[in-house]
């Protein structure tokens, strides 16, 4: 499992389809949020879209891996994509497999506590400034959010050093390959684990 996380913005998605395409054995893990879905969003492939009672009732429930509120909406990861993780392990091969999860801070925390085998990746902007562009060039929120996200950005920014693997996004070929190359690395230290 990799774990994705770095503030609203850095390029977390898009560096995530850029090494699917690469590694057509990994999966994105669909997460669950209580937002509003955005234009051209579609409920259970983007995300699942809960209503903020629904999202209660499955916490209560026990069926998140891991959940945190961000921006005013809570997110989370339920526990039945680990079974599509579950799938891709039992159908082994030596292609890369893997469920990707791409969380907030908070979640990756959680996650780290609860599958410490976690490969967990911090995806950072080159400057704060940079991820105010590219926050105001997606275009998808007013100024206010976008404030709010950069005052959550900096305190996340400051979590980077918990993480092993950190890739800084500032052109974005550059990003993909590194982390490219971290995943190919990482696999196959753990292959060679598996095979002695």
């Amino acid at each position: 499992m990799l774990v994705v996380t770095g503030p609203s913005g850095v390029g977390k998605g898009t560096l995530i389809r850029s090494l699917m395409e690469r590694y057509p054995g990994l999966e994105l893990s669909v997460s669950a949020t209580t937002r509003k879905p955005r234009p051209g969003e579609v409920d259970g492939r983007d995300y699942h879209f809960l209503t903020p009672e629904e999202f209660q009732r499955r916490l209560v429930r026990g069926e998140f891996l891991e959940h945190a509120e961000y921006a005013g909406n809570r997110y989370g990861t339920l526990r039945s994509e680990l079974d599509r993780l579950d799938a891709m392990r039992a159908a082994g091969g030596d292609e890369i497999r893997g469920l990707v999860l791409e969380i907030e801070l908070q979640g990756a925390r959680q996650v780290r506590r609860a599958l410490p085998e976690a490969v967990q990746i911090f995806v950072e902007p080159p400057s704060l400034e940079a991820l105010r562009t590219r926050l105001v060039g997606r275009g998808a929120e007013s100024p206010e959010q976008i404030e709010r996200r950069l005052a959550v950005a900096e305190q996340e920014l400051a979590a980077k050093d918990e993480f092993h693997h950190r890739i800084v996004n500032d052109r974005l070929e550059d990003a993909v390959e590194a982390l490219a190359r971290l995943v190919a690395t990482i696999w196959g230290q753990r292959k060679s684990g598996e095979n002695e």
